[in-house]
């Protein structure tokens, strides 16, 4: 858009006018809102991240590393028109095989976040992606949008397999039926889409050292400051998205710094993990992927040997990140669900590690060799802060079908 130039003095201009001068003259001005974050970093407490960061923005110099949430009304509005302008392209996986809202915010990962009404924005490896379901399609295609990568092929080839695409639910689920009344009765409710992720296990490490004895707000705060000293890659909604940082990266902040920032006692065992994975014969992330090969019991005693990793968080890694696909994360959630449907002799007892490994036995007797699924379905299925929100969307995505039909069928009569 080209500037507006005034041959005469503004106050010789009309009224209309001189008025969206005034307006354009206060957006310039116009500085970014304070984050709401309650996690903040002082300028003495925490080293600088990594130089790659978000554009250069206006805000308090008294808290320089405080974590950025919400950019201009300009910038914003930019944004946005430039996305529009731009085209999403078919992923072309339907929402009985890929469920966003049943599989992005239910848990296994806390770097998504919602960026419209129907659409989430995360990262998956240097890549910034954007996921929503196709509103026009009956069957509720998934189309995404590339917002940063060097590589379109790599970024989709990548994104596939982040969302564990080669598995597929359609038999898994019929068979979880069978085997269960209570798997039967949430899937009918769900109608599908609840998929495991296949995360980096670097990244997945240190999410779910956050997670103990936490809730999903906190965990989404305490990630978002770990991943700030990722490499920028962009705003989307009014959220920065980084890369999440190298061993390398986060081996500069200290224990002090993090319980600083607001992270308690988990701040200790971070720091001991980031050690302990560099320490690893080859490095972490070599030590972290060789545990894909290995069988369950051996892959949960590797984790364990982290700092900070007990038996429910190395469950939860190795179902998220190392493809094993029959580990039961038990928590108190899961417990209850043994107890009420699977093993009600339990109800009322304490519970313990041995009684946890029964629970996980009961499991896999039950679902087979990809029952961390299956037990994954009856966890969303009764986290109440959860529950509204999912029956809203089954309600919105069965409305838009039975919309479609009636178009179809009124089509159909004036043929």
């Amino acid at each position: 858009m080209r500037s507006l130039v005034f041959p005469c003095p503004a106050q010789h201009l009309p009224k209309q006018l001189r008025h969206f001068c005034g307006v354009m003259s206060q957006l310039r001005r116009l500085k970014t809102p304070p984050p709401t974050t309650p996690l903040i970093f002082s300028a003495t407490s925490l080293p600088s991240p990594h130089p790659t960061t978000p554009p250069k923005e206006e805000s308090n110099s008294s808290a320089p590393f405080r974590s950025r949430t919400q950019r201009s009304l300009t910038t914003s509005l930019l944004h946005s028109a430039a996305v529009a302008g731009r085209d999403w392209q078919l992923l072309d996986v339907p929402r009985s095989e890929l469920s966003l809202p049943l599989t992005l915010p239910t848990g296994q990962t806390f770097r998504w976040r919602r960026t419209g009404p129907s659409q989430f924005t995360g990262v998956v490896g240097p890549h910034l992606f954007s996921l929503k379901h196709a509103d026009e399609d009956p069957s509720g295609r998934v189309h995404f949008f590339l917002h940063h990568s060097s590589d379109a092929s790599c970024a989709r080839a990548a994104l596939s397999d982040y969302l564990n695409l080669e598995v597929s639910l359609t038999a898994m689920w019929r068979g979880f039926s069978a085997a269960d009344p209570r798997f039967d009765e949430i899937s009918r409710r769900f109608d599908g889409g609840a998929r495991v992720l296949r995360q980096d296990p670097v990244e997945c490490v240190f999410q779910f050292l956050c997670s103990s004895n936490n809730n999903i707000a906190r965990i989404e705060k305490m990630v978002g400051v770990l991943s700030s000293f990722g490499e920028y890659l962009g705003s989307v909604g009014g959220f920065h998205f980084h890369q999440f940082p190298t061993l390398e990266r986060l081996s500069v902040v200290s224990e002090q710094q993090l319980r600083e920032a607001g992270f308690g006692y988990r701040a200790k065992y971070i720091v001991g993990a980031i050690k302990a994975l560099q320490a690893k014969p080859g490095g972490g992330v070599e030590w972290l992927a060789s545990l894909r090969s290995m069988d369950l019991q051996d892959v949960l005693e590797a984790l364990c040997s982290l700092p900070g990793v007990g038996p429910k968080v190395a469950a939860c890694i190795a179902l998220f990140s190392l493809d094993q696909h029959h580990a039961i994360p038990v928590d108190t959630h899961v417990w209850k669900i043994a107890t009420r449907y699977f093993m009600p002799e339990l109800s009322g007892a304490q519970m313990t590690p041995k009684l946890s490994t029964r629970v996980a036995e009961i499991f896999i007797a039950t679902f087979g060799k990809y029952a961390g699924w299956a037990q994954n379905v009856l966890f969303i299925g009764e986290l109440p802060s959860q529950k509204a929100f999912l029956t809203a969307e089954m309600l919105a995505s069965k409305n838009t079908k039975s919309v479609k039909r009636k178009r179809s069928n009124r089509k159909i009569e004036v043929q």
